[in-house]
């Protein structure tokens, strides 16, 4: 169980890396953004369901840390996507 414990927690540090070397890239900063946002959610679950596999006694809080992750983060990238769309173009009849 320590071996995957482990492992799991160095795959989350992988992609936590992995989510930030496109940084340095010259796409567009949404671009950026999303593989970020994604590699690091990725990362912070593989690295809390690491830790739940420890068998620590706060599983109660890191199953709640992982829910909030998930949830916050995806919900995080529908509001910027909106957000980052051009409004629509409202074009009159004559």
């Amino acid at each position: 169980m320590n071996l995957i414990s482990a492992l799991l927690l160095g795959l989350g540090l992988v992609f936590w890396l992995w989510g930030s070397a496109p940084l340095l890239g010259k796409e567009s900063v949404l671009v950026k953004l999303h593989g970020l946002s994604v590699a690091d959610t990725l990362g912070s679950a593989l690295i809390v369901l690491g830790l739940l596999l420890r068998g620590s006694r706060e599983w109660p809080l890191l199953l709640l840390a992982l829910l909030t992750l998930v949830v916050w983060n995806t919900l995080l990238g529908h509001v910027l996507a909106a957000v980052a769309q051009p409004p629509p173009v409202r074009r009159e009849r004559p």
